[in-house]
């Protein structure tokens, strides 16, 4: 079966539903890498129109890899309500857009139709959107989750505070930490990428981390980024882990290249349940990025977008406290230039909350892609307009572990200011009882670390 446009004056044909969502998309040099993309504007206008007019039934049952292949796939299908779909599956693409962006759409009718929508149909529905559209429906969407503290409420925007050290030294991470809380940011987490991807080390930083946030009883969570195997072995010796974390890709096969499966990752939530220190109940931690299953060679033929949705439908089974996009981490074979990580960000976030995700972004680059720190400050205004859950900070917004540049702890105070937003409202009351914050503005105390130093740390 074909697929087919005449908008462009003659007929341009489609030979499957993976052509279309392929070729729908905005230009990234993933899927011109993989030989998917459009060939010119022409053929991407006549695939986003020929896309417009699918029915949300089609999509749903020709799924990106086949329900008898892939395990993600498995996961997303079984978890749609048959009952909501069953209202909505004759919508086509286009239907859907407009609900999203009708003016009389609001939070509570997005959530009645969410549980009927598979990754495919929240792909299909980004690719036809405009930068804006993303914004405008993301806005309408607040996602919120508890480990220690509550995310994703209304008026609020938190951040994560990563304090990657490239010697994993334990007091220039102490050090990071008391920079990052006296600017006011750490209330998504503070996440730490280790050097060492052991148990015995992964145990020692979550204790640092654990040992800090208790001496001054910060109402946030910790994490240490290593393997979740490795994670779970710590746990098991006795490290104190408020968030379990963990990669996703959005094929069975790229899971496999990441070390993982959905019978690991069950475990893995079940394990949290218990075993995690934070009072929770949400106490999983995944992050996620367009081009990774490309990177793998475990794509299946699928265009980056989609793949990205499919890692949010498989990360919602597990109900997790934040999902992250690494936005422009990857690197210029996947997305160029920071136009494209602009739009990949706005996407992500988008196909994210509207999974139902309490998601937020590492908006960041590296320094081989056409990018800079100005692109990744626009990002972050405009997600933060849509209503992004957290961004990640970093010490002076470069990170000399990874080797790459996000937002800084400086960008949290501009943010907050520009937009009228404050920190989740725990973190915010500790602020004002460290005389960081007052009235939702930071004081003249901000910005200095030396407060942290009243306690030894050792």
């Amino acid at each position: 079966m074909s697929y087919t446009s005449t908008i462009t004056g003659g007929s341009q044909a489609f030979e499957s539903i993976p052509e279309v969502l392929a070729k729908a998309n905005e230009e990234k040099t993933g899927d011109q890498l993989a030989g998917i993309a459009a060939d010119s504007e022409a053929e991407r206008v006549a695939a986003k129109d020929a896309l417009s007019r699918l029915s949300l039934e089609i999509l749903r049952e020709s799924p990106a890899v086949p329900y008898e292949d892939d395990e993600v796939t498995r996961v997303i299908q079984d978890a749609v309500d048959e009952a909501v779909y069953d209202r909505i599956k004759d919508w086509t693409v286009a239907d859907l857009r407009e609900f999203l962006l009708d003016d009389r759409t609001r939070e509570d009718d997005i959530d009645q139709i969410r549980p009927g929508l598979t990754s495919e149909m929240i792909a299909a529905a980004a690719k036809v959107m405009s930068n804006l559209d993303l914004i405008q429906a993301t806005s309408k969407m607040r996602v919120t989750a508890r480990c220690n503290n509550t995310i994703g409420m209304d008026g609020t925007l938190s951040f994560r505070l990563q304090p990657n050290d490239p010697a994993d030294d334990v007091e220039n991470i102490r050090h990071s930490i008391r920079e990052g809380l006296s600017y006011g940011v750490g209330d998504a987490v503070i996440g730490l990428n280790p050097v060492e991807d052991t148990a015995e080390q992964t145990k020692r930083l979550l204790e640092v981390t654990k040992e800090f946030i208790e001496a001054w009883e910060v109402p946030t969570q910790n994490c240490v980024l290593s393997h979740l195997t490795t994670q779970l072995t710590a746990v098991e010796n006795g490290a104190p882990a408020d968030l379990l974390f963990q990669s996703l890709a959005g094929t069975e096969a790229g899971n496999e290249s990441f070390g993982i499966d959905v019978d690991l990752l069950e475990e893995a939530y079940e394990f949290g349940q218990d075993h995690c220190t934070a009072s929770g109940p949400n106490v999983m931690y995944f992050e996620t990025g367009q081009g990774s299953e490309l990177s793998a060679d475990a794509h299946a033929g699928i265009d980056q977008v989609t793949l990205e949705a499919r890692c949010y439908g498989l990360a919602k089974q597990y109900d997790p406290f934040i999902v992250n996009t690494v936005v422009g981490f990857i690197g210029p074979e996947y997305l160029y230039d920071g136009k494209q990580v602009i739009r990949a960000g706005l996407e992500d976030v988008f196909m994210g909350q509207l999974t139902g995700l309490s998601m937020g972004i590492d908006a960041c680059y590296t320094n081989h892609i056409q990018a800079d720190q100005n692109d990744i400050e626009n990002l972050a205004v405009l997600l933060t307009a849509a209503g992004s859950n957290y961004f990640i900070t970093v010490p002076m917004g470069d990170d000399t572990m990874l080797n790459y540049q996000s937002n800084s702890y400086h960008d949290a105070a501009a943010l907050w200011d520009v937009f009228d937003l404050r920190p989740a409202p725990e973190f915010e009351t500790w602020l004002e009882e460290m005389g960081i914050m007052e009235d939702g503005r930071l004081t003249a105390n901000a910005g200095d670390p030396t407060r942290f130093l009243e306690h030894t740390d050792e």
